[in-house]
């Protein structure tokens, strides 16, 4: 297979769950990928749809995982959904549907968050503190006209031992049924993920390469945003999921630990 547009990528944009490592359990040369990424002089950035924790979180989690790991290496869907609501919707009480960190996350971008009787936005994250009574808060709003955000589509947040979580995507298919609101999604596979990184960076779309194990996400958002993408076959996607999308990515590897001796060669 030719690796020409692989190898002249410049900025990689990493999915972290299933991808690095799942749960705290490391994948195989995870780490030696993103020391075969400084040492081709290649940028990285740890790109992730798991809003239940803040950017800060992950710089703390991937460090004692092992990885290295600055500031300005991390971009979250709680990090680009506190961008959106901070533009869109300025001044707005927003109801929140998410963990304490997501909370922060998004008052850290001035976002006005509500616990009383009105709310303008309902928004809604992986959230691994969801109670009864936050759906039935979220629903009375909902029908009642307000806007509805979420962080990210996915299903579920896959675990070791073949175990997921019911993820963001899954929560949000409760409160349509009961709502009759769909969400918009900031998170993966929206393009603005990789064109706010762009614009941050000055990378071109055509140059990042978003490296992740889940087609209707980490692949899906580079062909919407005409990046090159690559599927690691170490989490979600299997081979009969990958013979029946209509997703497909530019290459698929078995994990990132042969992504690095192609970059390498």
């Amino acid at each position: 297979m030719n690796y020409d547009k692989l190898r002249e990528c410049e900025l990689f944009l990493l999915d972290m769950d299933g991808t690095l490592y799942l749960g705290d359990e490391v994948f195989g040369g995870a780490v030696d990928f993103i020391a075969a990424l400084a040492e081709t002089h290649r940028r990285y950035i740890y790109l992730t749809n798991n809003s239940s924790r803040a950017g800060e979180d992950y710089i703390t989690r991937l460090r004692t995982l092992g990885f290295p790991c600055e500031r300005e290496n991390v971009f979250t869907s709680g990090m680009a959904t506190g961008e959106y609501l901070r533009t869109r919707h300025p001044g707005e009480r927003v109801y929140c549907l998410g963990t304490p960190a997501f909370e922060r996350e998004l008052m850290s971008y001035g976002v006005d968050l509500t616990h009383g009787d009105n709310a303008d936005v309902v928004c809604a994250g992986f959230d691994t503190t969801l109670t009864y009574e936050k759906l039935d808060r979220a629903v009375h709003f909902l029908r009642r006209g307000a806007a509805f955000v979420a962080a990210n589509p996915d299903w579920v947040c896959p675990m070791p031992a073949g175990e997921v979580m019911p993820d963001c995507g899954s929560i949000c298919a409760l409160l349509t049924a009961a709502s009759g609101a769909k969400p918009y999604y900031i998170g993966k596979p929206n393009r603005a993920m990789v064109d706010i990184i762009s614009e941050m960076t000055g990378v071109p779309n055509g140059k990042i390469c978003c490296v992740g194990d889940r087609l209707y996400t980490d692949i899906a958002v580079a062909v919407n945003a005409g990046a090159v993408s690559v599927l690691v076959m170490s989490g979600e996607t299997t081979p009969e999921i990958l013979a029946g999308s209509e997703t497909k990515p530019d290459y698929v590897l078995a994990d990132v630990a042969g992504l690095a001796e192609i970059l390498r060669a």
